[in-house]
C-alpha cells in the first residue's frame, strides 16, 4: 500500500522516539530488543513495513527506495549467536548497503489497543466487551471479547479465513454457539490453558503444537490456528498507515508470504 509522501520526511531519532512512546516499548519484558536495531539514514521519507526481518524483505525494500524498514519480528533474539556471519551477515549487509534502518516492535505491537495485532483482529471479528487477555512479563499480550449475538463455530472459522487471509487449522471441540473468544497472535499455543481456565468458548492464535488438539478436545474448547505470519500482518500494516497519516511519509507494506 503506497501513500503520498511529504517533502520533509522525519528524523530517524524522532520517528523511533514517537514509536517508543506510542507502543510503550519500555514496559514489560520481551524476547529481544524493541525499537531501533540497525541505524541507517538520518531522515526517513519512505518506510517499508513487513512482518519478519529477512533478506528478501530488505532487498525488496531497497529496490523500492526505502530509508527504513519497520517489522514485527526483528533480527536480534535471546539465545541467538552474537556474531554476524553467514546468512546473518547477509541480512545486515543488505540493510547497510541500502542505507536503511531497521526498526522492530514485538510484544508492544501485539498488545497495543489501537494498532496492535489482537485489538485489530477483535474489531474485525466484531467482538464487544473487549478486555486484555494472556499475560507475559507482567503485561497482557492479547485480548478477549464476546460476540453481540453468539455465532456458530463455522462462522468463527469463516472470520479467521477472511480476516487473516488463509484457511485456519481448526479443532472444533467447544460449545455451540460461540459467545466468547480469546485472541493472541503468533505463537500463543500455551495460552490456551488460560482460555480454558477463564471458561472461554474459543481461542484463536497463530500456531498449534502436536499436543494442542488433545487438550482442546479434552477441555471442550474451540482452538483455531490461523497462521503465525498471517495473524501478525494486521498490526505492522496498520502502524505504517498510521505513520503515513501522522508524518506524511510514503509507506509501503511488503508481504513476504509464509504459510506458518
Amino acid at each position: 500500500m503506497n501513500q503520498a509522501a511529504g517533502d520533509g520526511g522525519i528524523g530517524l531519532g524522532a520517528l523511533v522516539a514517537y514509536l517508543d512512546e506510542l507502543l510503550e516499548a519500555g514496559k514489560g519484558s520481551d524476547f529481544g530488543p524493541n525499537g531501533l536495531q540497525v541505524e541507517g539514514r538520518e531522515r526517513v521519507h519512505k518506510l517499508v513495513t513487513g512482518v519478519s526481518a529477512c533478506v528478501q524483505l530488505f532487498a525488496r525494500a531497497r529496490a523500492a527506495g526505502a530509508d527504513a524498514v519497520l517489522v514485527h519480528h526483528g533480527l536480534f533474539w535471546e539465545g541467538l549467536p552474537r556474531t554476524l556471519t553467514g546468512f546473518r551477515y547477509r541480512q545486515v549487509a543488505e540493510l547497510i548497503q541500502g542505507g536503511m534502518s531497521l526498526i522492530a516492535y514485538h510484544l508492544p505491537l501485539d498488545r497495543n489497543p489501537e494498532v496492535g495485532n489482537n485489538a485489530l483482529a477483535a474489531r474485525a471479528f466484531g467482538l464487544g466487551a473487549v478486555e486484555p487477555f494472556g499475560e507475559y512479563g507482567g503485561m497482557p499480550v492479547g485480548c478477549k471479547g464476546r460476540f453481540p449475538e453468539p455465532v456458530p463455530a463455522a462462522r468463527l472459522v469463516e472470520l479467521c479465513r477472511t480476516v487473516f487471509g488463509q484457511e485456519p487449522l481448526a479443532f472444533l471441540f467447544g460449545r455451540e454457539p460461540v459467545a466468547s473468544v480469546g485472541l493472541i497472535s503468533g505463537g500463543g499455543q500455551r495460552e490456551v490453558y488460560e482460555a480454558i481456565a477463564q471458561g472461554l468458548d474459543a481461542y484463536v492464535t497463530g500456531e498449534a503444537s502436536e499436543w494442542v488438539m488433545n487438550v482442546a478436545r479434552d477441555a471442550g474448547i474451540h482452538y483455531l490456528a490461523a497462521g503465525h505470519h498471517a495473524t501478525e500482518r494486521l498490526g505492522v500494516r496498520a502502524l505504517g498507515e498510521h505513520l503515513a497519516r501522522r508524518f506524511g511519509l510514503e509507506v509501503e507494506f511488503v508481504d513476504v508470504p509464509n504459510p506458518v
